[in-house]
């Protein structure tokens, strides 16, 4: 692979020949400040990689590309076509509304290849798949129509079912944003029922309908800062904050790290060792009964506090059981 200064002094020379005019190789390489055979040589690798770079000799010769390549806008090395596979997976397996048109778009830059660079691509991406849950066609219908309903600003009738519940009920509602989280899609609108803003789930959403009426959403919203917004809010207190150290391994710290509550103060993370910032009426009332359930499959190094009510909390839960008659 080549180092990443001489990609982009052949990305630089790429841009050069795509504005259609023949360049001599002496104008390429005093442009780029490099040798004219460093410039032969880069003609030789865009060809390699699909680019049809074409030299002429003669009075009205020149290097330079050809007009169906001018038209294509991107160009990509082996990685970053990867990472298009491989984000094309994960959209896929999170069920994204328009993995369809997403997929349609790949083909295009895949057709842009030569035979060479398909085979080099499937090989590469070929260790990876993304296993996702089954979901029903509708919820991307109904995530189509709400992130539209967001855009337009159209409040939408919708008929939710809360968890549970035996029966969905309907109401208004008013779209800003859609939410990815823990493995669910999530719709953060104004509910005229309760007037405030609140959470839905989109997959207990049984049916949605545009209405006439419109709304306004704030300036700069953002789903995801609304949802730490709220985790913020659940904190007990304003005071000093205080910060936690929890060793385990990888897996069991994944686990706390993912925390519906919790995540939103993670400040730092290794393979054994989270740390959060959080204030401590907050730590004591959410933590210790939380982290309890982990048992010895992780260690809290700070602070002390969290760690003796711990004990306390197990202390407490061994010697109801051994003076317990039965």
């Amino acid at each position: 692979m080549l180092p990443l200064a001489k990609w982009d002094n052949m990305l630089s020379m790429l841009w050069m020949l795509r504005s259609g005019r023949k360049l001599t190789a002496a104008q390429i390489a005093d442009s780029l400040e490099i040798s004219i055979r460093t410039v032969y040589r880069y003609i030789d690798a865009l060809c390699a990689s699909g680019v049809p770079v074409v030299a002429e000799s003669g009075h009205d010769g020149g290097i330079h590309i050809l007009q169906s390549f001018r038209e294509t806008p991107l160009f990509f090395n082996s990685v970053e076509l990867k990472a298009l596979v491989d984000a094309f997976k994960f959209a896929q397996g999170a069920g994204y509304p328009y993995t369809e048109e997403l997929e349609s778009a790949l083909e295009k830059v895949k057709n842009g290849l030569h035979e060479e660079q398909r085979d080099d691509l499937s090989r590469q991406t070929s260790g990876l798949d993304v296993i996702s849950p089954v979901r029903p066609p509708s919820g991307v219908l109904l995530l189509r129509d709400l992130e539209q309903a967001a855009k337009d600003g159209r409040t939408v009738c919708i008929a939710y079912r809360k968890e549970n519940a035996g029966q969905a009920d309907e109401r208004k509602v008013d779209p800003y944003g859609l939410a990815y989280d823990r493995n669910e899609w999530y719709v953060v609108a104004f509910c005229h029922r309760s007037l405030a803003m609140r959470t839905f789930r989109v997959d207990r959403i049984a049916w949605l309908e545009p209405t006439e009426a419109r709304f306004e959403k704030p300036e700069h919203f953002s789903a995801s800062a609304y949802f730490h917004d709220q985790s913020k809010r659940e904190r007990e207190a304003d005071g000093p904050l205080t910060v936690i150290r929890i060793e385990g391994e990888p897996d069991t710290l994944n686990a706390v790290c993912r925390h519906w509550h919790l995540r939103h103060y993670l400040t730092e993370r290794t393979d054994r060792e989270a740390r959060f910032l959080l204030d401590v009426p907050t730590m004591n009332k959410y933590l210790p009964m939380y982290l309890l359930t982990f048992g010895p499959a992780i260690c809290i190094r700070e602070p002390l506090e969290l760690k003796r009510r711990i004990q306390e909390m197990a202390y407490g839960i061994a010697k109801h059981y051994e003076d317990d008659p039965d």
